[in-house]
């Protein structure tokens, strides 16, 4: 058992692949990649939005995504252009109209969340399937490390496949995943590269 071990007889109780990654494509305090970070923004606007009463039929299941235009300087750096697709489907109250939702989660959340020079052109989709009424671990698969990627980097960096969370903490997959991401990060943040990989 972990109680009886003396500290420096731990280690690494698994073994994978774990990855970090940083980008300075749009800040120098988080270098992460700026869809990813706009993505959870507009997920954590609505979750404020519906605490908060603001919009009183939003539900807590919602997901989002966002793609954006990227130039590619003469230096290699990718600078965001604009956002060309964003993605949201929430869970709501029934009986709200669609196009109640679509409006009030574009005039609310987005235009809230995303700098309004960078929605030129964009195409917004929410709630492409229509009704989401039931959400939830009862509508899915659950609270089983489902969407890991939504964790690290939206995609652009691959990551090792464990869920981050619920784990003993002696697994690798949030504690090493942790320690390349933090030398990616000084590897951007000391200008050695635009973007890491570890």
């Amino acid at each position: 058992m972990h109680e009886n071990k003396e500290e420096s007889d731990f280690g690494a109780g698994d073994q994978g692949l774990m990855f970090g990654y940083a980008t300075d494509e749009w800040d120098e305090e988080f270098l992460h990649p700026y869809s990813h970070w706009l993505s959870n923004k507009l997920c954590e606007e609505m979750a404020a939005q519906r605490h908060s009463g603001e919009i009183p039929w939003l539900r807590p299941d919602v997901k989002s995504q966002v793609i954006l235009e990227y130039k590619k300087e003469s230096n290699g750096k990718l600078t965001p252009v604009r956002v060309y697709n964003i993605l949201i489907s929430t869970q709501h109250d029934s009986g709200v109209a669609l196009d109640v939702i679509r409006q009030t989660i574009t005039d609310k959340i987005i235009k809230k969340v995303v700098p309004e020079q960078l929605l030129i052109d964009t195409k917004i989709v929410i709630n492409p399937s229509g009704s989401f009424v039931e959400g939830g671990p009862s509508a899915d698969a659950g609270l089983t490390g489902r969407k890991i990627i939504v964790d690290t980097y939206g995609g652009w960096a691959p990551h090792g496949g464990g869920a981050f969370s619920g784990k003993d903490p002696t697994k690798v997959d949030r504690s090493a995943a942790y320690y390349a991401r933090y030398v990616a990060k000084s590897i951007v943040a000391n200008k050695l590269a635009h973007r890491a990989l570890v």
